[in-house]
């Protein structure tokens, strides 16, 4: 018969230290009466050794063995593979600061529309989720109500669901870039993106329109050009845009993989870029070559948004009384070689 490993205790380390029990335990549960230095020893062996709290989390946070799922939709990996893999490697890293494990499952069409639970929660190998994207339909709330454990969104939100959210300032984001070419002479400015395809793309829609609206300024119809099918949110290629009949002097696009593209296009159309059309992006996503790579962008700062997600989701599985909300993480405009100022 295998002979089952005992548990960690405060003794264990207490000895492995040599300390007394009652330095381990100050140092554990956060009080006064132990230095700094002695505190992360005690904490870093804690957890080396394999010590579960009571209480799951030790004093600075860090767990003891947390299982975090990671979810994201198959479409949107499809189609904005490198940044959601960037995301969820920003995740993973910030887990693994705080001795959590990930496990990773996509979300496919026919999982989202029958209403099928992951695996991962299924199978029982996670403790809590963190979303990254939209997933199709209703499918938000219905893992809320159904997976039964703690949940977080990351780069996507929802005002019905009592679910903690963090996403990048989309609003104020395009904001800044769309008065980033107000301020360079530019007057004739059309948006690239399909209105409520995702949430992210109609709040940028609505940070150019202010930024246009201030100035006195209207945007015709066709200068707010789609980029993909409205209702599941992506477009398989990308390749082609319905463009105005009088070409705009700069293009706010939703993202930089699309405003990639759009160059891409206007370079086949013999229009230059900066030199004869603008372009700006949003995410400060490398992208394939030539597409993304040196637009102006507002970069969006995925180190903060993972940190944050997953500090509210290991407070959830500590049992903690987290105010859930959409929290709105900050990033800084970026520029570079993709627009050319008219005065």
């Amino acid at each position: 018969m295998a002979k089952i490993k005992k548990a960690v205790t405060m003794t264990d380390i207490a000895k492995r230290m040599d300390v007394s029990t009652v330095t381990v335990s100050k140092a554990l549960s956060g009080q006064k009466g132990v230095s700094e230095e002695v505190r992360e020893k005690i904490l870093t062996l804690a957890v080396e050794m394999g010590y579960k709290h009571p209480h799951g989390s030790l004093a600075d946070g860090r767990t003891s063995g947390y299982r975090i799922g990671v979810l994201m939709p198959s479409s949107a990996v499809a189609t904005f593979d490198s940044f959601y893999w960037r995301l969820y490697q920003a995740t993973s890293e910030k887990a693994m600061e705080k001795n959590c494990f990930t496990g990773y499952e996509s979300l496919s069409v026919e999982m989202t529309s029958k209403k099928f639970l992951p695996r991962l929660v299924t199978d029982k190998m996670v403790d809590g989720l963190i979303v990254i994207g939209k997933p199709d339909g209703d499918y938000a709330a219905f893992l809320k109500e159904r997976a039964g454990m703690p949940l977080v969104f990351l780069d996507d939100y929802d005002n019905g669901l009592d679910v903690d959210c963090f996403i990048s300032d989309s609003f104020y984001g395009t904001y800044l870039l769309t008065k980033y070419l107000l301020d360079r002479g530019h007057r004739d400015i059309a948006f690239v993106g399909t209105l409520f395809a995702t949430k992210s793309i109609t709040d940028r829609y609505l940070g150019f329109q202010k930024a246009m609206m201030e100035q006195g300024l209207s945007v015709p119809g066709d200068h707010v050009i789609a980029d993909r099918g409205r209702e599941k949110g992506t477009d398989e290629n990308y390749t082609s845009f319905s463009f105005p009949k009088k070409m705009p002097t700069a293009f706010v696009c939703n993202c930089d993989y699309v405003a990639g593209i759009l160059i891409r296009n206007l370079k086949e159309r013999g229009l230059r870029v900066p030199e004869d059309v603008s372009v700006t992006g949003f995410d400060n996503y490398p992208g394939e070559k030539e597409l993304g790579a040196s637009v102006t962008t507002y970069a969006v700062d995925l180190q903060a948004m993972a940190k944050a997600a997953v500090k509210s989701l290991i407070r959830q599985m500590n049992g903690e009384n987290v105010k859930k909300g959409i929290h709105v993480i900050e990033g800084n405009l970026i520029e570079k070689h993709t627009v050319l100022p008219l005065v």
